[in-house]
């Protein structure tokens, strides 16, 4: 009898490499427009790059996960993540544009992150677990405690070494990857439920009237949580005049802290919480903490509003992907694919969205302000979702 339970694991710490990837450079947008004269638009550039692969390699993933096998994508998702983390150490460096340097790594990482995201639900939902959507908001809880990990020890070895060092950083970051990739080769892999074996056709899948409105709240539960998320060391930093240090740690830690808090507190009281009710409370609540954030003069109430915020949104994705198992169970590979693209677009669109309008406005509060319309979209998704199901039933 396999132990699934090193699987499930190895699951975790791939999630936690998504936050690296995800979160890491985010926290360096003030060092980049310093030192190398990046507008806000530029950096809003890499964080398109990031999310703007990953979808691409979201759409290419139904095609060749199941022909080459969980096992060896899993492994080469990791190799490229810290391929990608390791390249920020050299490339800017050797490439007269650093703009550049930085990035093409961003691309090679970006690669293993589509890979992972497609591949670490599925993968864990496989897993012979008794509750389903208790685990998958404890896996999705892992990406807020990476990020956790990833702001605190990295704001450490900033106060330690100082900001000019991130390059080291970078490479000791990358070391987490290329250890998970060693895991992934040993640990059982399992297999695909027979409703799913072969997955629903594509085009079967998407005349799936319950398939639309998941994709709409995938969308949205991206763009509600990277919007901010991305932009929250940055924020405190400039329009709430706190320290780097400050910034990274009431911003972007205490937004992932309380995302994380959420995650796990519906992983416990699954079995008493109906996910709708709770996904649509975190919605109204999303919605609250986006306008202190954005109409607040002052730092504290916008730095409660960015902790309130990632507690608001840490339901959105776990729940939309617990939705879509449960309503779509013949969805398959293809499905979490559609999924994770969607999902993506939105990562890559809220914070792109965000950055460009607070460029041409001179203020993120007004960028933010407008973001606002993501978690009302969020909500008008779960209304329709709700109603689909009521007339698919």
């Amino acid at each position: 009898m396999h132990d699934y339970r090193s699987t499930v694991r190895a699951c975790f710490v791939g999630y936690t490499v998504q936050a690296i990837i995800n979160n890491f450079i985010p926290l360096l947008f003030t060092t980049f427009m310093a030192s190398f004269g990046l507008s806000l638009t530029r950096i809003s550039l890499l964080v398109t790059f990031n999310f703007g692969v990953q979808l691409c390699v979201d759409v290419l993933a139904g095609l060749f996960a199941d022909r080459l096998g969980y096992r060896r994508c899993m492994v080469l998702a990791h190799i490229f993540c810290a391929a990608g983390l390791a390249g920020l150490t050299v490339l800017p460096a050797l490439l007269r544009a650093p703009f550049v340097g930085i990035l093409l790594s961003v691309t090679v990482y970006a690669v293993g992150g589509g890979i992972l995201e497609v591949l670490v639900s599925p993968i864990v939902e496989n897993c012979p677990t008794e509750n389903k959507a208790g685990t998958m908001s404890l896996l999705h809880s892992f990406y807020c405690w990476g990020t956790v990990a990833v702001v605190l020890l990295s704001t450490l070895f900033f106060a330690a070494f100082g900001t000019a060092r991130w390059r080291v950083l970078a490479l000791l970051w990358a070391l987490v990857p290329a250890a998970n990739a060693v895991v992934f080769t040993r640990v059982p892999m399992p297999p695909k439920p027979a409703a799913a074996e072969k997955g629903s056709p594509l085009r079967a899948l998407l005349g799936k009237k319950l398939l639309w409105p998941v994709l709409l709240l995938m969308f949205c539960s991206g763009a509600a949580e990277q919007a901010v998320s991305q932009w929250a060391s940055a924020f405190t930093e400039s329009a709430l005049h706190v320290s780097k240090t400050m910034g990274d740690l009431l911003g972007t830690m205490a937004f992932s802290i309380l995302m994380g808090a959420g995650r796990l507190f519906y992983g416990k009281k699954s079995t008493k919480l109906p996910l709708q009710a709770f996904m649509l409370g975190s919605g109204i609540l999303c919605i609250c903490s986006y306008l202190l954030i954005s109409l607040s003069a002052s730092p504290v109430p916008g730095l409660i509003g960015c902790a309130l915020c990632g507690l608001s949104v840490g339901i959105f994705w776990p729940g939309t992907t617990s939705l879509a198992a449960g309503g779509i169970p013949d969805g398959g590979t293809a499905m979490f694919a559609l999924m994770a693209l969607f999902g993506d677009v939105g990562c890559a669109s809220g914070p792109t969205f965000v950055g460009t309008l607070s460029d041409r406005l001179g203020d993120l509060h007004g960028g933010i302000l407008a973001a606002t319309v993501f978690p009302v979209l969020l909500l008008a998704g779960l209304w329709w979702f709700s109603r689909t199901a009521k007339k698919s039933a």
